[in-house]
């Protein structure tokens, strides 16, 4: 199994998807590769817009994509792709259009199978078992929060640790206090921006210049910073 988990697709001040380029032309390697392209997270703008930009990032790294939503049978289309791509946006709306396509067990069978995957935001959140530790709002509604349940772990993407002055609502570290202490069992990475989990087989690296804080029912968070072991995540 082979996952890049992006926490954003862009940082401040750069174009969409320029800081990561490097960290996935290395993933997919010298080869050309077709990527096929979920835009499904796409709510404001259309899936073409979508594919347009994600495309140019992506030939700057010596491979291609091609949205699924050109296909007429999705599911044939992830049975047949040699990589796959799921950009961010709303996780909701992501999520039942997966579901609604019947694509969570074809794209699971296929990463098991070796498949690269690459997903940012929206798409990081649905390699873990469910999107309950999202931040968008459900602007639509899935018949179900269970996603691709590639990792047994939760992603938190663009984990802040601000608590801006005369803000009184919930932090994001309170926020997944309540996560897990309704699912004591599960960890919740929190990935900050400009950060990226990268999993291979039994091993996770944490790439970035920023740490990533772990949550876990019962233990204090925990930073962890990129060159430290982080395999424990997969063996719950």
């Amino acid at each position: 199994m082979r996952l890049l988990l992006i926490s954003n697709s862009t940082n401040p001040g750069e174009p969409y998807l320029d800081y990561p380029k490097n960290n996935i032309r290395d993933f997919l390697g010298n080869r050309p590769v077709r990527v096929l392209f979920i835009p499904y997270a796409a709510v404001t703008f259309s899936y073409d817009s979508y594919e347009e930009k994600v495309y140019e990032r992506f030939r700057e790294t010596g491979h291609e994509i091609a949205s699924i939503h050109h296909f007429s049978d999705p599911v044939r289309a992830v049975r047949e792709a040699e990589a796959l791509a799921v950009g961010g946006g709303n996780t909701w709306k992501l999520l039942r259009e997966l579901r609604d396509r019947e694509l969570i067990e074809p794209v699971r069978k296929k990463v098991f199978e070796g498949m690269p995957y690459i997903g940012w935001s929206a798409g990081s959140n649905v390699a873990c078992p469910t999107i309950m530790t999202t931040n968008d709002m459900p602007v639509v509604q899935p018949d179900s929060f269970a996603a691709f349940n590639l990792v047994p772990f939760q992603i938190n993407p663009h984990y802040l640790d601000a608590n801006p002055e005369g803000h009184a609502g919930e932090t994001r570290e309170q926020r997944i206090n309540e996560f897990i202490e309704i699912n004591p069992h599960v960890y919740v990475v929190g990935l900050r921006e400009g950060t990226m989990l990268l999993v291979e087989r039994k091993k996770i690296e944490l790439i970035g210049s920023r740490p990533a804080r772990i949550f876990k029912k019962g233990s204090q968070p925990v930073e962890v910073s990129p060159g430290e072991k982080l395999s424990f995540l997969l063996r719950h």
